[in-house]
């Protein structure tokens, strides 16, 4: 049996289709949290850092989803599938993290963060040293598009979860929340009508 060949376009298609799985099953894990607080306003109280990152992960899938379009020009392997699929698991891994299966041994969703805040960082870092990874296969042009910036994101994403890991100060877990929803926006939005 002949394996199909790696510029077949409908690869891609294959492909782009267990992204969406998984980019879907994130998306539906914080919505379905964030409904939680609507159905059942008096179980848990919101916990503004928390609500932050959960809004700044939507935004980095959504974000994460549309730019990953820029794979479909690349010569797919079985090794390069399965680190898009990694990639792409790691968000999901992040959404867990914010919103478990069940909080029994926690008092709220500060307690629960706090707590889980080294596996909740330390896993955003993976995803940013991943995504050096996945832009570097999306080829030279697309990288040097994205221009110096990109390496300042990288940057400041991981030195300031490294820090958050050990910090365990309110005011500096909200400011780095805040902080990074903004950036983050403001970088999607700076690539708003970017296809290339």
């Amino acid at each position: 049996m002949n394996p199909v060949p790696a510029a077949d376009p409908t690869i891609y298609i294959h492909v782009r289709t267990i992204i969406s799985i998984i980019v879907g099953l994130s998306l539906g894990r914080l919505l379905t949290g964030l409904a939680r607080f609507v159905q059942h306003p008096s179980l848990q109280k919101i916990y503004p850092v928390h609500l932050v990152w959960t809004v700044f992960m939507m935004v980095n899938i959504v974000y994460f989803w549309w730019w990953e379009f820029h794979l479909s020009g690349v010569g797919w392997t079985f090794p390069l599938y399965g680190f898009v699929a990694l990639y792409a698991s790691t968000f999901f891994f992040l959404c867990t993290m914010l919103f478990p299966d069940t909080m029994q041994e926690y008092s709220g969703f500060r307690d629960y963060f706090m707590s889980r805040r080294k596996w909740f960082f330390g896993i955003l870092i993976a995803t940013f040293l991943l995504d050096i990874v996945d832009t570097t296969i999306k080829g030279s042009a697309y990288m040097h598009a994205l221009g110096p910036e990109y390496w300042i994101r990288i940057g400041f994403y991981v030195v300031a979860s490294a820090v958050a890991i050990r910090v365990e100060n309110q005011r500096f877990q909200l400011a780095y929340a805040i902080v990074a929803l903004v950036y983050e926006v403001a970088w999607a939005l700076s690539f708003y009508d970017t296809l290339v």
